[in-house]
């Protein structure tokens, strides 16, 4: 074997072994903390805020959700554009999280916290202010989810870095569970619950986003920085896993949303026929449904070792249709709260494999075309992730509407209840089956995604002989001593 084989060899065998330190794996998941204070304050509440304390019909918070989310995807567009079109000396992601952070937490606040009385004005700053915080998430979330596929290509660091985003989810939801979600039947004034909670995460989540800013390294080597839009559309159009990955992700998000927004419904009205009047069902709920990427996120490296990704989603999907069919199925307290784990144990190892999964899409689209575009990748993966919790917040919202709901009683009717258990049982089980069978054919396994690298870095190397013989150093990207990217980047 030559020594040019050889060193090829050993430079993909690097490449292949894991590198990134628990620092920048903590540090990273902190940033996903950061996006979930806004993200998963509005999923979880935000709809019962509407209802309950603003006094907004299910119906008109309903079309409010449909609107926001469909421009929330339009939004990822446009910020994965401004992505792909940005690089600094801080990099091309991170100083996202510097800029507009900050603006993305108050822009939270504000989502809880209407002080208007009349009731078409209710109807326009709930509108307003929630679609100014998709914009600004949009503008967060694009670049810190990109971010994962410059900071490294092996899949294990990739898997790890997925299931500390999962970690940092999951502690906003947890610290969610236990302060707000309690509060929701037991506070006399919950609008001040609410905004106070909404000032002390803006504080919270300002220290989680510059902990990712100071802790994460854009390390993966780029021939081009700033890619054309001719580019990114050929990119996209071209990525056969990516739009299926995009296609079976709309159908589990759509059923996850379901169960997300109608959680608090079903702890505080339909399960409390089980209980009596306590509060601690709500806590219990959101944490093993919502919350239950705390303890399912770390499971997600050993998941992708030993099953793959592709065999770990269908799996996923499997255990949560089965949650499904058990809660819709059951007649007691304890039965219906071992379907709802399931389902969120589901749910949450769904997430795990799908970041991870989107990582990968990147370098098959590089392949295809020779261009690295993580925020154009990145933003047509979040475009159909927010158009499937588009549809699943409004199914939602229309499935309270459809079976009688009257957010001022303080007992639910029997059918009302029967509805809501049907809706949160049944409806996402269904999405959750179509996400499998569109998952069974995904053509991205890890053989294949093996092939995959050795092809690029193969490539690499002839690009960089290339330039080497010509005494030309690689425009982008940066550069060692003999003008080739550091081993640890390429």
């Amino acid at each position: 074997m030559s020594s040019t084989a050889t060193a090829q060899q050993q430079s993909i065998h690097d490449a292949a072994a894991p590198h990134l330190s628990f620092r920048t794996i903590a540090g990273y998941g902190a940033g996903d903390a950061g996006c979930n204070i806004a993200f998963q304050m509005t999923g979880l509440f935000l709809l019962i805020f509407y209802t309950d304390v603003v006094g907004i019909s299910p119906v008109h918070a309903g079309n409010i959700f449909l609107f926001v989310k469909i421009w929330d995807a339009f939004a990822d567009i446009f910020a994965g554009r401004m992505v792909d079109r940005t690089m600094t000396r801080w990099g091309k992601f991170r100083p996202f999280l510097l800029w507009y952070s900050v603006p993305l937490l108050a822009m939270n606040l504000l989502c809880f916290w209407i002080p208007v009385d009349d009731y078409g004005m209710k109807l326009v700053w709930a509108t307003v202010s929630y679609a100014v915080l998709g914009l600004l998430y949009s503008l967060v979330n694009i670049p810190f989810g990109s971010l994962a596929g410059a900071m490294s290509q092996n899949p294990v660091d990739r898997s790890r870095l997925a299931s500390a985003r999962m970690v940092g989810s999951g502690a906003t939801i947890l610290l969610l569970s236990l302060v707000l979600a309690p509060q929701i039947k037991a506070a006399d004034d919950l609008a001040t619950t609410f905004l106070v909670t909404s000032a002390l995460f803006l504080v919270i989540g300002t220290v989680m986003f510059m902990t990712t800013f100071l802790t994460s390294k854009e390390t993966v080597y780029r021939e081009v920085e700033k890619v054309s839009l001719r580019e990114t559309i050929r990119t996209v159009r071209q990525n056969k896993p990516l739009l299926r990955l995009c296609a079976s992700s709309f159908f589990y998000l759509t059923g996850q949303n379901v169960v997300s927004a109608m959680g608090i419904y079903i702890a505080n009205d339909a399960l409390a026929q089980y209980a009596g009047a306590g509060n601690w069902l709500a806590s219990v709920v959101t944490i093993i449904t919502t919350g239950a990427v705390l303890y399912v996120g770390p499971l997600g490296p050993g998941v992708t070792r030993r099953l793959g990704k592709k065999t770990g989603f269908m799996g996923a999907c499997g255990i949560a249709i089965t949650g499904g069919l058990i809660f819709g199925l059951s007649g007691s307290l304890l039965l219906s709260l071992v379907g709802l784990f399931l389902i969120g144990f589901g749910m949450a190892l769904l997430n795990t494999m799908t970041w991870a999964l989107e990582a990968d899409t990147v370098e098959y689209g590089e392949l295809q075309t020779g261009i690295r575009t993580e925020g154009a990748t990145y933003a047509a993966f979040s475009f159909t992730r927010k158009v499937g919790q588009a549809v699943g917040a409004a199914i939602a919202s229309y499935s309270l509407a459809f079976v009688g709901y009257n957010g001022e009683l303080e007992v639910q009717p029997q059918s009302v209840i029967d509805g809501m258990t049907a809706s949160v049982a049944f409806l996402p089980a269904a999405f959750f089956l179509v996400a499998l069978l569109i998952m069974s054919r995904y053509p991205l396994t890890e053989a294949r995604f093996a092939e995959i690298m050795t092809q690029i870095q193969a490539r690499r190397a002839e690009r960089h002989a290339e330039l080497a013989g010509t005494g030309t150093a690689p425009a982008d990207g940066p550069a060692g001593d003999d003008g080739l990217p550091p081993a640890g980047t390429r």
